[in-house]
């Protein structure tokens, strides 16, 4: 009988999923990124961030992840980031080839919420946005609007359009 109280009383606990649009604003808040549109897309499992020069190296401590990301959506400013290794994993891509991505480990700020996710690193230059969050990232804590976007980011995203002077 104790375990049912546990597991009900977990439930209750649990704060029921945000609705967002396909697309919002994200910060990678320990990398400095942000904001950077992000296409939240159920169809991918997985989470993927725009990176290059992407460099594997060895320290005492382990392996680790050198790469450049941009630090918003004006993809002229871009930084240097470093991250322990998360690991390697192979991902279907657009084209619907197989490749090897770098898996790193960082914390995501959508709206009002962050949280630690996994996210490979892959050359999204051509997709039309940095950042692509899927289910795994997004998990019982996102329910997707399809035909909305900036549903969470509305504010941010016309200040973003501000600074590239898009308005």
């Amino acid at each position: 009988m104790p375990s049912q109280t546990k597991t009900a009383r977990r439930k209750r606990s649990r704060r029921p999923p945000t609705l967002c649009g396909w697309r919002e604003m994200v910060h990678l808040p320990d990398l400095e990124i942000g904001p950077i549109i992000a296409k939240l897309d159920t169809g991918a499992r997985s989470a993927a961030l725009h990176a290059e020069n992407v460099q594997i190296y060895q320290t005492t401590d382990g392996k680790r992840v050198r790469f450049d990301a941009f630090v918003d959506d004006s993809a002229n400013n871009a930084r240097r980031c470093d991250l322990p290794l998360n690991g390697m994993r192979r991902v279907k891509n657009t084209g619907g080839g197989v490749e090897n991505r770098v898996v790193v480990k960082t914390r995501i700020s959508l709206g009002d919420d962050a949280w630690i996710a996994e996210i490979t690193l892959t050359d999204r230059a051509e997709m039309g946005v940095p950042m692509l969050l899927g289910r795994a990232t997004m998990n019982k804590r996102l329910v997707v609007h399809p035909g909305r976007t900036f549903v969470l980011t509305a504010s941010e995203r016309a200040s973003s359009k501000i600074r590239e002077g898009t308005s």
